[in-house]
């Protein structure tokens, strides 16, 4: 088999194919074409917002921001801004928060455009927390020479770690792009198996460990990102016990074998893994 069609029969990458043209082939409907391309435009700018945001944010420790809340108070909107990204995250993905996603765009499309509303909600948090975080104005630490060029390449490999895993999940519903290309195409949306390839082979959670690294990795420490290290790593830590909960419901014995052979979190030395021996 040729190294393209080895490509192409991927399903991480055939599902991407299928969907992209389908989009690019839409059957006749200007109403609904034209809501799928609105909210596709409104998702992907939010999306690249948000992110850009948190990158540029926690690169200077949060010590730069928009937010300007007077002391002490700010302290209170800081943890606002915490505690709302990791809470809608979460109650959005169980099955009432489906259910009401799929009634926030009225009409008939609700339940197709679910992950693009839900990723639009998402991003939405994301650009709010970094972008109207209240800057407390102390900083411990600021690396320097070498130091500042190590950390700042493990920043960036973080960031291409999380990349990675969120593909090896399903690029288009990470990014929210499988609502709105389904609706355009007039088809249904199709959502990925069970992920167990690329990084899903060394460990579980790979979204949400290189989520974490991307916290302690940044080369300015301030009390603000320390908070947000903290707090944030440890959602990534116990918010997959929920995420788990559904899939063994969903997958039952396969998920079971699945979790038997590969580490939560961790990746496993080569003396422990079961064909070591």
């Amino acid at each position: 088999m040729t190294l393209p069609r080895i490509i192409l029969a991927d399903p991480r990458i055939a599902r991407l194919i299928t969907l992209i043209r389908a989009a690019l082939r839409p059957p006749a409907g200007a109403g609904r074409i034209a809501l799928a391309l609105g909210l596709g435009v409104l998702c992907h700018t939010l999306f690249a917002a948000g992110v850009l945001a948190m990158i540029v944010a926690m690169f200077f420790g949060l010590s730069e921001s928009l937010g300007a809340v007077p002391w002490p108070w700010a302290a209170l909107a800081n943890a606002a801004l915490i505690v709302q990204f990791p809470l809608a995250h979460s109650l959005l993905l169980t099955g009432p928060g489906g259910r009401l996603l799929a009634r926030l765009i009225p009409g008939l499309h609700g339940q197709t455009l679910a992950t693009t509303t839900y990723a639009i909600i998402a991003s939405a948090q994301l650009l709010a927390l970094f972008a109207l975080w209240t800057p407390s104005g102390i900083v411990w630490w600021r690396a320097e020479g070498a130091v500042f060029w190590a950390i700042t390449a493990a920043y960036g490999a973080s960031w291409l770690i999380l990349l990675k895993a969120s593909f090896d999940a399903g690029a288009e519903v990470q990014s929210g792009a499988l609502g709105w290309m389904s609706l355009m195409g007039r088809i249904r949306p199709v959502f990925p198996d069970m992920p167990t390839q690329g990084l899903f082979r060394v460990i579980r959670q790979p979204i949400y460990v290189a989520f974490a690294l991307t916290l302690w990795t940044v080369p300015v420490w301030t009390p603000d990102q320390l908070v947000l290290a903290v707090s944030f790593t440890a959602y990534c830590l116990l918010a997959p016990r929920l995420k788990e909960r559904r899939f063994a419901q969903r997958y039952g014995d396969r998920f079971a074998r699945y979790r038997a052979d590969v580490p939560y979190a961790l990746p496993r030395l080569p003396k422990d893994r079961p064909d070591a021996q």
